[in-house]
């Protein structure tokens, strides 16, 4: 019952309201917004107190969106692997996917498992970007590959997700409250920040702000103190 944020999980909002606001297409939001997952991600790996940063980067929903705004996001994710392979490197930081990948171009799948591979054995911190993700497509997917395996539990469809650590702490930036779908099955005893900071907005100072009061905080997880 650490006071401690082991594991930070954000819902970076407001990357398209962020560049309308300026004049700009959407597609500038999603540049700058790739901008602030380094600052951020940096930030967490330099504070040994964490160990894993998951941020949701694509989700099962935002198939929806125009086709071309879909389609520069996925250019943008295999760009921004691509050039982030040494950053993650650099600073030990360790790259690990949750999310169905299989939906992905080859080339996109290439990419995330050679950046996956080259940093499995950093160990400053864990930065997952949850791709092509919905909390209840996971927890599908994991009743699944349980139910060949006798009675389901909490431990078996726990192991079975695609992240198998709980949420402390998740913040939501772009001033809407709600988890969209997000870590529902992690997030169960997460202390729950929002911001009506867009995200290419969003710094370490805030990050480190949220994290402050997040330590004062009494976390009972259903029981008494």
């Amino acid at each position: 019952m650490s006071n401690q944020p082991r594991h930070i999980a954000i819902i970076m909002d407001g990357n398209g309201r962020w560049a309308e606001a300026q004049g700009k297409n959407r597609t500038y939001g999603h540049e700058k917004g790739a901008e602030i997952v380094r600052s951020i991600t940096t930030y967490c790996g330099e504070h040994s107190e964490i160990d894993r940063l998951t941020l949701y980067a694509f989700s099962t929903e935002n198939w929806k969106r125009p086709k071309l705004e879909v389609e520069f996001l996925m250019k943008l994710l295999e760009k921004y692997l691509k050039s982030e392979r040494s950053t993650y490197l650099d600073n030990n930081i360790r790259f690990e996917p949750i999310g169905d990948l299989s939906i992905f171009s080859k080339s996109l799948r290439n990419v995330i498992d050679d950046v996956q591979k080259a940093t499995e054995g950093c160990n400053a911190l864990t930065q997952c970007l949850a791709l092509n993700y919905g909390g209840r497509d996971e927890i599908v997917r994991a009743v699944n590959a349980s139910r060949e395996n006798g009675a389901i539990t909490v431990e078996s469809l726990t192991n079975a997700l695609d992240c198998t650590h709980d949420v402390d702490l998740l913040i939501r930036t772009g001033g809407d409250h709600r988890l969209s779908n997000f870590m529902m099955w992690q997030a169960a005893y997460a202390e729950l920040f929002f911001t009506k900071t867009l995200w290419p907005e969003f710094s370490a100072d805030e990050l480190e702000s949220i994290i402050k009061k997040f330590k004062t905080v009494e976390r009972r997880f259903g029981g008494l103190n």
